[in-house]
C-alpha cells in the first residue's frame, strides 16, 4: 500500500474506549500476529477478503476497501465538534496499523495538521525505524503487551515478543505519552504468577501504570462469517470484577493496574 492510499475495514465513530474523549477509530488491514483470541480475524490478512453477509448468509461481500488519506480525514472531521467538546480525536487501530506504515504516517500527519489529537493502538511489532517514524506523528501511544514469556508469546500470537518490547522500551526512554495495555486471556496469561512476571518485565522499563483488557467474545461471530475455526470458542468472558486479585498482584509488584 502507498502513502496516500490505505486498506481500511472500518471507521468506528463515537468510541469511548480507544483513547481520551469521543473518538473515531480507523481500522487498517494487516497484522503480523495471529493471536488466538483476535477479535478482528479478517484483519490479519492485508488482502481484501470475501465474507458472508451477516444479514444474508448466502451472499459474500468484501470486508474492506481502499481509502485515500483525504477520504479518511474528511470522514473523521465530520465529528470534529465532538472531539473538541470531549478532548477526543482519532485513533488508528487494526489489525496492526504499522503494517501500512506509510499510509498511517501520512494520515496521522494530515489529522494533526487539522488540529486533531491522534492515537495509535499497536502491538509494537514493527521495525524500530518504522516505529519511530510513525510515532513522531502520534500524540498518544496505546501499546499492547500480550505475554511476558517469549516462547508463550510465540505460541499464542505466532511471533516473539523481543521486537515489541524493544519498541516499548524506546518509547518509554523517549518520554512518549503512552499507555501499556495487557489483554487478559484465560489459560494464556491470567494467573497471579503471570501478573507477577509482567511486573518483573515492565517495572524496570519504567512502567508504573497499565490497563487490563478483560477477554471478551465480541469477535466470535466474525470467525463464522469467515468460515474459520475459533480457538477460544466457548471460553467464558472475563469482567473487571474477575480481575480483583490479578490487579492486586500488580499493585504488589509496584504497578497500578486498572480496567
Amino acid at each position: 500500500m502507498s502513502a496516500e492510499v490505505g486498506r481500511v475495514f472500518d471507521i468506528q465513530k463515537f468510541s469511548l474506549h480507544d483513547g481520551p474523549g469521543i473518538r473515531s477509530v480507523v481500522f487498517l488491514k494487516g497484522c503480523p500476529m495471529t493471536c488466538a483470541w483476535c477479535s478482528n480475524p479478517g484483519s490479519q490478512k492485508l488482502r481484501v477478503l470475501q465474507v458472508r453477509d451477516p444479514l444474508h448468509p448466502g451472499v459474500r461481500v468484501p470486508d474492506s476497501r481502499d481509502w485515500t488519506v483525504e477520504e479518511v480525514v474528511e470522514t473523521c472531521l465530520q465529528d470534529r465538534p465532538f472531539y473538541q467538546e470531549s478532548g477526543g480525536g482519532v485513533t488508528l487501530s487494526g489489525g496492526e496499523a504499522l503494517v501500512q506504515h506509510r499510509f498511517a504516517r501520512t494520515l496521522l500527519h494530515a489529522l494533526r495538521q487539522e488540529g486533531v489529537h491522534t492515537a495509535l493502538e499497536t502491538t509494537g511489532y514493527a521495525a524500530p525505524a518504522v516505529f519511530q517514524r510513525v510515532l513522531a506523528e502520534v500524540d498518544l501511544l496505546l501499546i499492547d503487551v500480550k505475554h511476558h514469556d517469549p516462547e508463550l508469546h510465540r505460541r499464542w500470537t505466532g511471533v516473539g515478543n523481543d521486537l515489541p518490547l524493544a519498541n516499548l522500551a524506546a518509547a518509554l526512554a523517549a518520554g512518549t505519552p503512552l499507555l501499556v495495555r495487557i489483554p487478559v486471556i484465560p489459560g494464556a496469561n491470567d494467573s497471579l504468577a503471570d501478573a507477577a512476571a509482567f511486573c518483573r518485565l515492565l517495572k524496570p522499563l519504567g512502567v508504573t501504570e497499565l490497563q487490563l483488557l478483560p477477554f471478551h467474545q465480541f469477535g466470535e461471530r466474525k470467525y463464522e462469517l469467515l468460515d474459520r475455526g475459533y480457538a477460544m470458542a466457548g471460553v467464558p468472558a472475563l469482567h473487571a470484577e474477575d480481575l480483583d486479585d490479578y490487579r492486586r498482584a500488580f499493585a504488589d509488584g509496584g504497578i497500578h493496574a486498572f480496567c
